[in-house]
């Protein structure tokens, strides 16, 4: 099993310093399941829109999709994706003793 993390980028709809990338959500798991929670998050995501009135799930590629919330007074845009561990120095060797 790998382990993932779901990452959420602010892309419109907010100034140049709130546009920080934020982790929705750690698990372990199979792709398969990685990429359900990806969905599940972009269902209920709603960043830092108020009273969301419309909410559009674009997919963008097998691991990432494009979330469009539109609130009461403005559209926000996120880009959500999927990423795998691929290397962790904390990890213990695999050939130590």
């Amino acid at each position: 099993m790998s382990r993932w993390i779901v990452l959420a980028t602010p892309l419109s709809g907010m100034s140049d310093t709130a546009r920080d990338t934020k982790v929705l959500r750690e698990l372990t798991g199979t792709a398969e399941e990685a990429a359900h929670t990806l969905l599940e998050q972009a269902h209920t995501f709603d960043g830092r829109v108020w009273k969301v009135s419309r909410r559009e799930v674009f997919r963008h590629t097998d691991r990432s999709v494009y979330l469009r919330l539109t609130g009461r007074f403005s559209t926000f845009g996120y880009l959500l994706q999927l990423a795998e561990l691929v290397s962790d120095s904390a990890a213990p060797s695999a050939t130590a003793p």
